[in-house]
């Protein structure tokens, strides 16, 4: 199913959900919502826990807000400290609120992607495996060749410049000489 920009995906939110259940040997409760069940950040929690044991010293199971944004940022801690860049997470609002829950599952997402690259992980994956090097080697000639082509990267552009333009004065136009 594509992705639509700015929705949830139904189908997106049970793989996470699958994943979630095989990686920390927990069943989600049957007819609870996928929001609400992530919201109180536990199982966000129990996942970092088992991906990377012990990363998460402390999980709140009261019922309080200030508990669920607690358990919220030490996943999001957890999920950084584990490899996963800052721009694939989400604001624990977002979650706490039950806002902008697409982002908790690419989130989430990103997560399983991290786990991909970590050898001593050896649970299921989701997802797409990260992209392996592919290391060429070029003898000198070839280098040398490549080094003599100029291309528009380098600001070669066939004789066009910049003469007569600066900033601030209007582009003239001439029409019908």
């Amino acid at each position: 199913m594509p992705w639509i920009f700015g929705g949830r995906d139904k189908a997106q939110e049970e793989e996470v959900q699958r994943w979630i259940e095989t990686v920390t040997g927990e069943q989600w409760p049957a007819g609870v919502p996928y929001s609400d069940f992530l919201r109180d950040g536990e199982a966000l929690c129990k996942l970092m826990n088992s991906l990377s044991p012990g990363c998460i010293k402390r999980i709140n199971t009261s019922g309080s807000s200030f508990n669920y944004m607690d358990n919220i940022h030490s996943f999001l801690r957890a999920a950084v400290a584990y490899g996963v860049a800052d721009v694939d997470l989400f604001e624990g609002s977002d979650l706490l609120e039950g806002r902008n829950i697409e982002r908790v599952t690419r989130a989430i997402q990103a997560v399983a992607r991290q786990a991909h690259r970590h050898p001593e992980y050896r649970g299921p994956l989701m997802g797409p495996r990260p992209a392996q090097p592919n290391v060429r080697h070029f003898d000198e000639q070839t280098l040398a060749a490549g080094s003599a082509t100029l291309t528009q990267q380098t600001g070669y552009n066939r004789g066009a410049t910049q003469a007569g333009l600066s900033f601030g004065k209007p582009r003239r136009i001439i029409i019908g000489k």
